[in-house]
């Protein structure tokens, strides 16, 4: 099957942020299966103010498929140019958004295993930018390190080093580029689902809730041989949470509005919103035919964690789905699942079987860690009888075991929300980010087992290498199977995880994916040599 074998393509939107902001804190709700084992400070919510559609009222739509604008025997080129755009996000407003091609979220990009792709980046919004391949197996230049900044096109005003969050280590320039950078991703790598989305240094959470945020699909002849559902049966649905002001424009705390200094106006634990957005659409509808669909799902909030089911009862229920693959692609077998537990960052390859309802039915997406609208996330419309071939066969793929006894070391890392002087503070072996500390030095083509403690929720992000998951406290998740790059922490527990470093040597990051905790230093670097 080509790369182009998706068809299901379309436009969607995305926000800007305004100073006033109404909030309050919450935790999850006593009585749920994910209720917190341990007092914590809270997240922000932040309530809406504009107007919204009801929900299942509006239609899902799909980004856009970048095409290449030039292709050779070995090379896909792409180029991609970051800017503001006002789109319709509720009916009736224009939403101002940071956006990739206009479009929030951003345009697709499918790519090959093996083909390598060379997306030149060009910033025309009004602040620095970074662009990081969330699970891309990627040379150190093209990771998007926090401080490999591209400059606005028009210059920018502010020394390239700063005072990070709460007062965190001197943030120094990295490899700074004006106005244009190319990023080269080799795609040595299975299929899978990815996403790329800004990483500029204290202000990630920021310029991700205004939009910078897209698919990057990788698929190879593994995948491309099953007999999967496909085409118009294939679904990205890229998952979040937002809140509006009065004039239909994006809501976040932040203390500079025009993103030139860091800071929160609230507690930086966390920052959710009322509404729940799937592409860019706010609580959508979709209509599937009598057959099975397969749902590439992306958990993109800031903060916010979710565990979805399926349901034709709104008010809950639990339909059983399978599992077929994770943020590192296929699993080995399918596996049964009632509700997938996601955190931030988080990919899930699922395949749902419509055929067993009857038509008229509408199926649900319910999130069970939400309280009131943050409780629905969208909804199916099953219309009618269709042909389907497509299976889910016994064996997915091969995939590789990595042996923990040919590990040559074992690494811990403790990350704890706290506070200091006064300050809300989030530390990884009690040290706020600094770009010139590195806090572990693998050597290529060695196996290592790291080890993460946490005293409460944390969505942990490796960049560079998949990982798989060996050991939690009380036993692995079903959410653990297969290849990972981000992994769960709950409150006092420990998740141990194993990974090999293979082909790039240079300095990448791991670090919280709750991107107020990433924003506010609960980042680490590691050296690869």
């Amino acid at each position: 099957m080509s790369p182009s074998r998706r068809t299901v393509i379309g436009g969607v939107i995305g926000g800007a942020a305004a100073a006033a902001l109404p909030f309050v804190a919450f935790r999850d709700q006593p009585g749920s299966t994910e209720a917190r084992a341990t007092p914590d400070p809270g997240f922000t919510r932040i309530a809406n103010q504009a107007a919204l559609p009801a929900q299942f009222s509006l239609p899902l739509k799909f980004p856009p498929v970048l095409r290449p604008t030039r292709t050779d025997g070995t090379t896909d080129y792409y180029t991609v140019t970051a800017r503001e755009a006002n789109l319709t996000i509720l009916p009736g407003m224009s939403t101002r958004v940071f956006s990739y091609e206009g479009s929030f979220p951003g345009p697709t990009i499918e790519a090959r295993s093996g083909r390598r792709v060379v997306v030149t980046t060009t910033n025309q919004l009004p602040v620095p930018t970074v662009t990081h391949l969330h699970g891309g197996h990627t040379p150190a230049e093209s990771d998007g390190y926090a401080t490999d900044l591209i400059l606005p096109v028009g210059g920018w005003p502010v020394a390239p080093a700063h005072r990070g969050h709460s007062g965190h280590g001197a943030v120094m320039a990295g490899a700074v580029t004006q106005g244009t950078r190319d990023y080269v991703y080799p795609n040595q790598q299975r299929a899978a689902t990815l996403w790329y989305h800004d990483h500029r240094m204290d202000f990630t959470g920021p310029q991700v809730w205004r939009g910078l945020a897209g698919f990057y699909i990788v698929r190879d002849g593994v995948d491309d041989a099953l007999p999967l559902p496909d085409g118009d049966r294939e679904l990205p649905l890229m998952i979040m949470d937002r809140s509006f002001d009065a004039n239909g424009q994006f809501t976040y705390p932040s203390a500079d509005p025009t993103l030139h200094q860091p800071g929160l106006t609230v507690n930086p634990n966390g920052v959710q919103g009322d509404v729940i957005l799937v592409n860019g659409v706010p609580w959508p509808f979709h209509e599937v035919k009598q057959a099975k669909y397969r749902l590439r799902l992306l958990n993109a909030s800031n903060a916010r964690r979710y565990r979805v089911s399926l349901s034709p009862d709104p008010s809950g229920g639990g339909e059983p789905f399978t599992q077929i693959g994770s943020d590192g692609g296929l699993l080995a077998a399918p596996q049964p699942m009632s509700s997938i537990y996601m955190v931030p960052g988080e990919r899930f390859d699922v395949i749902v079987d419509f055929s067993k309802y009857a038509a008229g039915t509408k199926v649900v997406m319910t999130n069970s860690l939400g309280d009131g609208s943050t409780k629905q996330v969208m909804q199916f419309r099953v219309t009618g009888p269709a042909s389907d071939s497509s299976q889910i066969p016994a064996q997915l793929s091969t995939v590789e075991r990595l042996d923990p006894a040919r590990a040559v070391r074992t690494r811990t890392f403790n990350l704890l929300s706290t506070r200091r002087d006064g300050k809300e503070v989030h530390v990884i072996n009690d040290r706020m980010f600094s770009t010139d500390h590195i806090m572990a030095d693998p050597r290529l083509g060695t196996i290592e087992i790291w080890e993460f403690r946490s005293s409460t929720h944390h969505p942990v992000h490796v960049h560079l290498n998949p990982f798989q998951v060996i050991g939690r406290g009380g036993g692995l998740e079903p959410e653990d199977a297969g290849w990972k790059d981000t992994v769960r922490l709950t409150p006092n527990n420990t998740v141990r995880v194993v990974m090999r470093f293979d082909d790039y040597a240079g300095k990448y990051m791991l670090h919280c994916h709750n991107l107020e905790h990433e924003d506010m230093a609960m980042m680490a670097n590691f050296q690869v040599s």
